[in-house]
């Protein structure tokens, strides 16, 4: 608490940074492992029903397993079928854009903070430099190496702190990243074996799909 007082306002600024970006490394980590977790749980309970052709089935499946991000992508693949296959792909690509964009929520801001932190921090030094050398003129000639020296490394306390936010902040957004490419590649892999299901020797799943529909 010394060290911000002493580095002036901008510590303050870049301390919430901090915070702000410890609170989105918490909860996207959160998110991407409950959304691994939840999915896993979703292809155990549906393994096997598409494959009988057991259609409305997999959608109460899908239903019952709403907190899932590849069962929002499975479930608007299954209503889709009766219109074909051409609309079930762009239900599947327009669902996975969707639980994509879910997945990188807020990753955004750490990309700000790893970006503005160390901004903050020159620009806190700055001013310090500025604040430093406007004491020395005021003693005119009358400045020992103490004064000089007690001003300069104030000022550079914001350089530091800025620093120190942004570089695990920057290690972390990379790492979420990679996290949430990993998923969605996953859940695409997913999705490509559905369609597979879905259409390899499987006219009549869509045949009795639109049939159904047509009742």
């Amino acid at each position: 608490m010394s060290l911000i007082l002493k580095g002036g306002i901008l510590m303050i600024a870049i301390a919430l940074c901090s915070i702000i970006a410890l609170a989105t490394i918490i909860e996207r980590l959160v998110q991407i492992n409950r959304a691994r977790k939840q999915n896993g749980k979703f292809l155990d309970a549906i393994r096997g029903r598409i494959r009988r052709g057991n259609l409305e089935e997999a959608k109460q499946i899908c239903a019952e397993h709403s907190s899932s991000p590849l069962s929002a992508i499975f479930l608007e693949a299954l209503r889709h079928v009766p219109f074909g296959e051409k609309r079930t792909m762009e239900a599947i690509r327009d669902a996975g854009e969707r639980q994509a964009e879910s997945l990188e929520k807020n990753v955004d801001w750490l990309a700000t903070i790893a970006g503005g932190a160390p901004l903050l921090g020159f620009l806190g030094t700055v001013l310090g430099m500025i604040n430093a050398f406007q004491r020395i003129e005021a003693l005119g000639g009358n400045v020992d190496s103490s004064v000089l020296a007690g001003g300069i490394w104030q000022a550079l306390l914001t350089t530091a702190a800025g620093l120190t936010v942004a570089v695990p902040v920057f290690f972390a957004h990379n790492y979420i990243i990679s996290r949430i490419h990993s998923e969605i590649l996953e859940m695409e892999d997913h999705s490509h074996d559905l369609m597979f299901l879905l259409t390899s020797g499987a006219e009549t799943i869509y045949s009795d799909a639109q049939y159904h529909e047509k009742q």
